[in-house]
């Protein structure tokens, strides 16, 4: 079996976009996978090609709302009662990745929920990006390809040659990746001391460093809706700061999101394409994680190692 013919990629319905920017830098076509949806709701997936002793890479983000999960499971279950060689989650975007623990009682752990149920499904490996806390990894009995959005970020950052940077991180739970960061640039770090009074609030906020005079990226792994970032940057430039840009690996944006960072005092925010982004603002830059996937899959397929893909 030739190389072009020994693996296959599918994608799910909304990670389509990314799916067929991974074919296009391996040079292979996309998957044929159709998606019947019934009037209730309820949808089937079916290959529509021969999968048989194939290496089969389904590409598919789990963000809201939970058809994407679904979907996925679906699109492994039918890959294995198909005898697909190998079954490999590419997971761009992890979902439920912020339910990592049991910060209070009586929680359920939905990242590790998760990764229990693709597990049963029948995965043989996930490969992801940027999960929100490194230890889901051992949530999965298989192995699991973790990349880093720094990969295109970073020289993204290097490339707006800002004199006086600082690396700013949004709260203490992203210092280091903040840390990475600033080491890899060569440059300050601040830290942002957050209290939340619930979920998606924050209660007050206080900037550790001195940003005065500075060009300030803050640095997190998703923004959500976008609370956070937009007080820390406001913060920032009462607090003296020249500008404040911002980053981060996920594009969640959901709810008032687009509109505080339209209205913020940050100048712009960078995300990967893991997540697609339909209410545009025109802050929001996004930049395609397609080549570092597709290298990384062209690597599993050859039994090649990954390690060298990562900047830090």
């Amino acid at each position: 079996m030739s190389e072009q013919n020994s693996f296959l990629v599918f994608s799910g319905t909304n990670t389509r976009y990314l799916a067929e920017k991974i074919c296009q830098s391996l040079g292979c076509p996309l998957g044929n996978l159709l998606v019947t949806r019934f009037s209730d709701g309820e949808f089937s997936v079916s290959y529509e090609e021969s999968i048989r002793g194939r290496d089969v890479f389904l590409v598919q983000s789990t963000f809201p709302n939970s058809d994407n999960l679904m979907e996925l499971l679906l699109m492994i279950d039918a890959a294995k009662r198909a005898s697909a060689r190998h079954i490999i989650a590419v997971i761009p975007y992890f979902g439920w990745a912020r339910q990592d623990r049991k910060d209070k009682p009586r929680v359920s752990i939905g990242a590790k929920l998760v990764a229990d149920m693709l597990s049963v499904a029948g995965i043989d490996r996930v490969i992801t990006m940027d999960l929100h806390a490194d230890q889901i990894q051992g949530f999965f009995n298989v192995p699991v390809d973790h990349l880093y959005a720094s990969g295109v970020i970073l020289p993204y950052l290097q490339g707006l040659k800002l004199k006086d940077m600082v690396i700013a991180s949004p709260d203490v739970g992203g210092s280091k990746r903040a840390n990475t960061y600033a080491k890899y640039l060569g440059c300050p770090l601040v830290l942002c001391n957050k209290t939340r009074a619930r979920a998606n609030v924050v209660e007050s906020l206080q900037i550790i460093g001195d940003v005065k005079g500075k060009n300030v990226i803050i640095v997190d792994d998703m923004v959500d809706t976008a609370g956070t970032i937009t007080k820390a940057a406001d913060i920032m430039i009462e607090s003296g700061a020249l500008s404040v840009r911002a980053c981060a690996s996920h594009c969640v944006m959901s709810g008032p999101a687009s509109e505080r960072v339209q209205n913020s005092s940050i100048e712009e925010i960078v995300f990967t394409d893991s997540i697609p982004y339909t209410n545009r603002c025109s802050k929001v830059k996004q930049l395609s994680v397609k080549d570092m996937f597709a290298e990384t899959i062209r690597r599993v397929v050859h039994n090649e190692s990954i390690s060298s893909q990562y900047l830090v």
